[in-house]
């Protein structure tokens, strides 16, 4: 016997929390009944169907690393129909993207149909580091520099980067490119840091997730991860 939300993630269906606000709002059955409280367990001979549509079995565990475009949505579909992350992965399985990058934001995603990392590396008490750069217009001052260092309260929230330093300064167009690392994982965090400091972020790039680098990968290309990484990604526990 396996929780209902495990068994709905490891089918690659989606991940674990959306698994879990699937079954809150009512859209899960369990041999025909509808379920809406989190704990329940299922067995193998269990229908699982979610808005009527039978869950299958596990299957076959698939993870990748994509260096994203820009004007890429970070989701499985899109009802504007725009270009999404999983519609550049060449595979049959129900992946999806580990959180997400803004539509104009560039760089590493990853994206799987493992339910139970995705739900560990989503999880913010989990700590995973991600570094990102940013254009900003505008020069940092020290005083700027040092608050955001030490941290900033953004939307109640005090985000405290692990690591922070200018990689390129350009007087002569006022702009900034700084590098930040953070374990959060709110939307939009990153601009939102800069902007607090009243400086807008002009392009953003993520450059690494936890020990994961673009590498060679050109924008719009991706590549599996070996068993060796995805074992060093459960290894973060």
């Amino acid at each position: 016997m396996e929780r209902l939300q495990k068994v709905i993630a490891n089918s690659g269906y989606t991940s674990r929390r959306k698994a879990e606000e699937l079954i809150k709002s009512g859209k899960v059955k369990i041999n025909g009944e509808t379920i809406t409280t989190l704990g329940v367990k299922v067995s193998n001979g269990d229908l699982i169907e979610i808005d009527g549509e039978k869950i299958e079995k596990e299957e076959k565990k698939e993870y990748y690393l994509l260096n994203k475009p820009r004007g890429v949505i970070s989701s499985v579909s899109d009802e504007k129909n725009r270009k999404t992350v999983t519609s550049l992965i060449d595979t049959d399985a129900r992946i999806y993207p580990i959180g997400r990058l803004d539509y104009d934001t560039t760089g590493l995603i990853l994206l799987t149909n493992d339910g139970e990392l995705a739900n560990f590396l989503m999880h913010p008490k989990n700590n995973v580091e991600k570094t990102y750069v940013a254009k900003i217009e505008g020069i940092l001052s020290p005083s700027e520099f040092y608050t955001i260092k030490k941290g900033i309260v953004v939307n109640g929230r005090k985000v405290i980067p692990t690591h922070i330093k200018t990689r390129k300064t350009d007087l002569e167009k006022n702009t900034q490119i700084v590098e930040i690392s953070i374990v959060e994982g709110r939307n939009h965090i990153v601009k939102k840091i800069f902007e607090a400091m009243h400086h807008d972020v002009i392009k953003l790039k993520r450059e690494s997730y936890a020990f994961l680098t673009l590498g060679s990968l050109k924008s719009g290309e991706y590549r599996e991860l070996s068993v060796k990484e995805v074992k060093k990604l459960y290894n973060l526990k």
